[in-house]
C-alpha cells in the first residue's frame, strides 16, 4: 500500500469540524473579505516517504481575519490543533503520527490592507488506514 493520502483533503474535513467558525479551504477566491476568519490548508511539492507506510507532508496553513489580533489568536489555535489535537489522531482513512512546526505562527504579508494574515508551516507523518 502506498504512503500517499490526501492531506490536504483529510486536513480540511478536521478543520471544519473543529474550527465552525472558519470557513476552511485550500484556495482563495473573491470573496475573502466576506467569508471571514478563514483558513487556508496547502500541502508544499515537498516531503518524502518510507516507500511503503509512511510518509512526512510538508503543510502551510495560513489563517485570514479583520485585525491583526484576530490572526494571531486563530494562527495560534491552529498551531495547537496541529501540535497537540492531530498528533496520534485517525479518520476513516487516515493516521497522523507525530506533527510539529517547520516554522511558528507569525503575521506574514497580504496585499490587502483589509485584513491580516497569520501562518506557518507544518510536517505530519501519516500513513493510511491498513
Amino acid at each position: 500500500m502506498t504512503a500517499l493520502v490526501d492531506i490536504e483533503l483529510e486536513l480540511i474535513t478536521r478543520g471544519t469540524a473543529r474550527f465552525p467558525q472558519a470557513v476552511v479551504r485550500d484556495e482563495l477566491d473573491n470573496r475573502l473579505l466576506e467569508e471571514l476568519p478563514t483558513i487556508q490548508i496547502n500541502q508544499l511539492p515537498a516531503g518524502d516517504d518510507d516507500g511503503l507506510r509512511l510518509a512526512r507532508m510538508l503543510v502551510d496553513i495560513d489563517v485570514y481575519a479583520a485585525s491583526r489580533a484576530e490572526a494571531i489568536v486563530l494562527a495560534s489555535d491552529v498551531h495547537a490543533w496541529v501540535t497537540r489535537e492531530l498528533r496520534g489522531s485517525h479518520s476513516s482513512t487516515m493516521v497522523i503520527g507525530r506533527t510539529g512546526a517547520i516554522t511558528l505562527p507569525a503575521i506574514r504579508p497580504y496585499e490587502n490592507t483589509a485584513l491580516r494574515r497569520a501562518g506557518a508551516t507544518y510536517e505530519l507523518f501519516c500513513h493510511p488506514v491498513s
